[in-house]
């Protein structure tokens, strides 16, 4: 039997009650923030006299660092910048979740606060409305650290049926997945899909397409919203990237990358340009496509398990053992995107776009400006 949280096992029949009360015109608004981890996610939650409109309406916040991995005891007050507001989906309208940006006590960004420079340059980039879609994979584990419904003294089946599967023996925890896709839907992310993955317990949401700085802040929001839900089952979602030594699929998130000038008629060379000045760049990819400079992803990027190897960057059309993937249908049709098949699953977002828009598109302009 799989090791689930106490919380998770408290009489869910009487919360409904209190979450039917009325609460006036006050609004509960929970402020997001990325820990000092890089990897970590908090939240906390005050009330508000009245429902904001818009992020404008959100003061400015401020938590204990020192508690974070973000501070100093003697200097630990840090500030909260809210920068996206959605709906919750757990306390339900009027009230929000709230995305924000951490800075130091000097104000100047966190240092695991990429969004700050992220931004940065995708305002430099807007006249390409660069578009990313990233796929999210995530692993379900019980409290104990032994992936969900797997034999407690043993494996399961081997790799073969769990993918896109149905029935019991084959899809673990599609619960946990849908409850996700519909909170999702509600606080407004831009969630394109799910699907279980090739390990079993191991599934995967798409997030996208989303312009820019937009694509960072709603993948993780998805996170966010994956782990309360996870909490609520009392089940633990993992993104680590090889969550199972041997003969196991590792966990991704695939980075969709689309310009104007590639979504437009023969828009193919672009692409094949794009990925030329991604391959020059590969060891600087790397060491910011997981959290870690890299050391995660030389478990997952083998050469093994659909994945290319960390050492060598390559491309090709359909092929899923490439650094860069162009799908068929694009290679087809002359236009659209290409798949980064590179990023981590526990990447951050801001890094990954950042690092993919200065290469293909901000040391393009620089060429440009000194030919």
């Amino acid at each position: 039997m799989t090791s689930v949280s106490f919380s998770s096992r408290l009489n869910k029949a009487v919360r409904p009650h209190y979450m039917s009360l009325p609460q006036g015109d006050k609004c509960l608004v929970t402020y997001i923030w990325i820990d000092g981890s890089g990897e970590g996610l908090r939240n906390k939650t005050r009330t508000l006299d009245s429902e904001p409109k818009s992020i404008a309406d959100i003061p400015e916040w401020n938590f204990d660092g020192s508690s974070t991995y973000q501070a100093e005891g003697s200097n630990s007050d840090m500030f909260l910048i809210p920068v996206r507001m959605f709906r919750d989906p757990f306390t339900l309208d009027p009230n929000k979740l709230v995305l924000c940006e951490v800075l130091k006590y000097n104000r100047l960004p966190a240092e695991t606060n990429h969004r700050a420079s992220c931004n940065n340059v995708m305002e430099k980039v807007k006249e390409h409305v660069i578009w990313f879609g990233m796929e999210q994979e995530y692993t379900l584990l019980g409290i104990d650290g032994h992936p969900f419904s797997w034999p407690a003294n043993g494996y399961p089946a081997p790799q073969g049926p769990y993918y896109c599967g149905v029935g019991a023996l084959n899809a673990y925890g599609r619960d946990i997945v849908e409850c996700h896709y519909k909170a999702c839907l509600y606080a407004g992310i831009k969630i394109y899909g799910t699907n279980a993955e090739v390990m079993p317990s191991q599934w995967e949401f798409q997030v996208g397409p989303c312009e820019g700085i937009e694509m960072g802040d709603h993948l993780w929001v998805a996170r966010f919203l994956l782990h309360r839900v996870c909490e609520d089952f009392g089940i633990v979602a993992t993104l680590d990237p090889k969550p199972m030594k041997g003969n196991w699929n590792g966990a991704g998130c695939h980075t969709n990358v689309s310009t104007k000038q590639m979504r437009e008629e023969e828009g193919l060379p672009y692409i094949e340009e794009a990925i030329d000045r991604l391959s020059k760049k590969h060891k600087e990819h790397i060491r910011v496509y997981d959290p870690h400079g890299g050391e995660d992803n030389k478990r997952r990027l083998t050469g093994l398990h659909e994945t290319s190897s960390i050492e060598e960057f390559s491309a090709g059309v359909a092929n899923r053992s490439s650094s860069i993937r162009i799908p068929r249908q694009v290679g087809q049709d002359k236009k659209g995107y290409f798949e980064d098949r590179r990023p981590a699953s526990n990447c951050d977002p801001y890094a990954v776009t950042k690092a993919i828009a200065t290469t293909c598109l901000l040391d393009l302009e620089k060429k440009v400006e000194s030919e």
